[in-house]
């Protein structure tokens, strides 16, 4: 299977690819775009949080841990929280993530399990889509979307290094079709990573569609003052 050089340059390159193709094709802003090129990059390891010990787990959880509080800055504000709930709140997730998740994955995951596969994709995007609570819908697609792409990078990279070319042709390793998945051998883990991703999915669905509304209703403010704006003036005279 491939190594970790070989996920994060992969993840790396289409993340760049897709950030540039966002900036000159798509004109999303250029930062939104750096971001949505980083996060897919070390989305590229996300799959093997599952393979115990050792660098993807270590980095991807370190990062995480790191991340996701700034990507909640956001949130906390529309929920009105003041500075020092923030800190706190802050603090308290990077806690659950450095220690509590890591204690998580090293004790009950195995590799090869349901982080490799197609739900756990949409589990990483929609963990994004929610915590990055920008008011423009497109950028949450975009940065959730790059996400799922880095994610889905990996998988198609040890698909790929399944395949071995051999002197009669192409050999199929028994490590083939254990990323690209939709299921894995035992239940409960399946039955876990697809209520996950319902629940994820209903969340995200319904924030998505507060969201857009907040921004039609906050377009039509701003259009509703440039037109008082351009309004020409009228000096009104008191008539008795």
């Amino acid at each position: 299977m491939p190594g970790f050089r070989v996920h994060i340059t992969g993840s790396s390159i289409v993340g760049a690819g897709y950030g540039v193709a966002a900036w000159f094709v798509g004109d999303m802003h250029p930062m939104t775009c750096g971001l949505g090129a980083g996060l897919c990059a070390v989305a590229g390891m996300l799959p093997d949080l599952d393979s115990g010990p050792g660098i993807p787990l270590r980095e991807s959880v370190a990062f995480a841990a790191a991340v996701v509080p700034m990507m909640m800055i956001h949130r906390f504000h529309q929920m009105g929280l003041p500075l020092e709930a923030m800190i706190l709140a802050g603090a308290i997730i990077y806690l659950a993530i450095r220690f509590g998740m890591s204690w998580l994955l090293k004790s009950y995951s195995h590799h090869r399990g349901m982080f490799h596969s197609l739900p756990a994709a949409a589990i990483a995007g929609q963990t994004t889509f929610l915590a990055f609570g920008a008011e423009d819908p497109l950028r949450r697609y975009f940065v959730s979307s790059a996400v799922v792409l880095g994610f889905l990078t990996h998988l198609v990279l040890d698909e790929i290094w399944s395949v071995k070319m051999g002197w009669f042709g192409p050999k199929v390793k028994k490590s083939f079709g254990t990323a690209l998945k939709f299921h894995g051998p035992v239940m409960w883990p399946n039955l876990l990573t697809y209520a996950l991703a319902l629940i994820l999915g209903a969340l995200a669905a319904g924030d998505a569609a507060w969201t857009e509304r907040m921004s039609t209703v906050r377009q039509q403010m701003e259009q509703a003052a440039r037109n008082v704006q351009q309004m020409p003036y009228q000096n009104w005279q008191y008539r008795r």
